[in-house]
């Protein structure tokens, strides 16, 4: 499978966003500024896609006990993670909830959040999309090193 196009779909999960598609990609040797961007935009596009969906669609899937189970749960962990952090710090807080490249933080869990609390939808998107950027270089920087100290090996 091409790299760049793995790289793309594990930057699209919600379980491996950039935090899988970078190191694939500098893994396989895509050049790192091509896999930095090709990455944080395909982590990106989830965000409207998202919102759209909460909005428009979401309410009609409640109906089925599965969805609404498993989205209840998520949003359960969505909200411990962010509710601090936006309340205390707004729109910087929903930034530094997707810069922080830990389980559970993300574009999904910003885009949750900001859906959640009723936040404004541009300033969320630049926050979320700064957030992603910052969470890009900071996984491709142990990327790059970590490929460099094991090839000193």
């Amino acid at each position: 499978m091409n790299p760049i196009f793995l790289a793309v779909l594990l930057s699209l999960t919600p379980f491996g966003e950039l935090r899988a598609g970078l190191p694939v990609a500098v893994v396989s040797g895509v050049p790192v500024w091509l896999a930095l961007f090709v990455c944080v935009v395909a982590n990106f596009l989830v965000v409207p896609v998202l919102f759209f969906f909460l909005e428009f669609v979401h309410h009609h899937f409640l109906h089925f006990d599965h969805y609404r189970s498993a989205f209840d749960r998520f949003m359960d962990k969505a909200r411990k993670r962010s509710q601090n952090k936006i309340e205390k710090y707004g729109y910087f807080g929903l930034f530094l909830l997707v810069a922080v490249p830990l389980p559970f933080t993300g574009a999904y869990t910003g885009s949750l959040a900001a859906w959640f609390f009723g936040l404004d939808k541009l300033k969320s998107f630049i926050a979320i999309f700064l957030g992603i950027l910052v969470a890009g270089l900071i996984v491709l920087s142990v990327s790059v090193g970590g490929v460099k100290f094991f090839s000193f090996i």
